[in-house]
């Protein structure tokens, strides 16, 4: 149980509120408080890298595969603290795809698609070519330095602000940018978004959507096998779970 009450998923309008009241002041390791929009984007990418690395992640997955199911409890978990409920995203019209090779593409092209009809797009992918703000895209373009800064901040200080001292205070790196991703297109008021899944489906951190409007699978081969199996079969049981 979470110790705190403000930590229980809350409707979107007062996540909101709290998550403005987040972004006002943090804290740096010295232990310093000073206003969030001096601390530069180079700082939130700093304090990003941080966080459990992907390769880190993927081991722990492996020792827990067990219980995969606790996967996505522990990324709800994270969403409670971050002020959101599953039911909020259902608001984004999640288009979610996944798939061996190709999945990137696809998102691509339908993102494109979806915004030459004049519709304002999110897009949630990874990984990136240059900079990390590339995995979140607004109308087909990545977030700015600013944009980037303000949401991260808000998310960081929510989940150290409200956090569980039986669980990790942050998620890993991957699970940290898909929430953020969230955030940033529920606060940008984006008409879809398009999101990427990272490996696999089922139990994928990007699987706590609940009601997409359509789900993908572009083209199966053998991948991951230590994750999601050694056969085609196992891999297309673990894609097919984002329906």
């Amino acid at each position: 149980m979470m110790k705190s009450t403000r930590c229980l998923p809350m409707s979107w309008p007062v996540a909101e509120k709290f998550w403005w009241e987040a972004a006002m002041e943090w804290k740096d390791p010295s232990g310093s408080a000073y206003e969030a929009k001096t601390a530069s984007f180079q700082d939130a990418v700093r304090t990003l890298n941080t966080l459990q690395t992907n390769a880190s992640y993927l081991e722990q997955v492996k020792r827990q595969r067990s219980d995969p199911q606790a996967q996505l409890e522990a990324m709800e978990m994270y969403l409670a603290r971050s002020g959101l409920q599953v039911e909020d995203l259902n608001r984004l019209n999640i288009i979610h795809v996944t798939g061996t090779k190709g999945k990137g593409s696809t998102c691509a092209f339908t993102e494109r698609i979806l915004r030459n009809y004049g519709l304002k797009t999110g897009f949630f992918s990874s990984p990136h070519m240059v900079q990390v703000r590339e995995r979140i895209r607004i109308n087909g373009k990545p977030i700015s330095p600013e944009l980037f800064t303000k949401h991260f901040w808000c998310l960081y200080n929510q989940l150290e602000e409200f956090k569980d001292d039986s669980h990790v205070s942050m998620p890993s790196y991957f699970r940290f940018l898909t929430l953020m991703a969230f955030h940033v297109f529920l606060q940008e008021k984006v008409d879809l978004a398009v999101v990427e899944v990272g490996i696999g489906g089922a139990f994928d951190c990007t699987n706590i959507i609940r009601k997409p409007v359509v789900c993908g699978v572009s083209s199966l081969g053998i991948d991951h096998t230590s994750l999601l199996g050694d056969t085609v079969e196992k891999i297309a049981w673990q894609k097919g779970g984002i329906f």
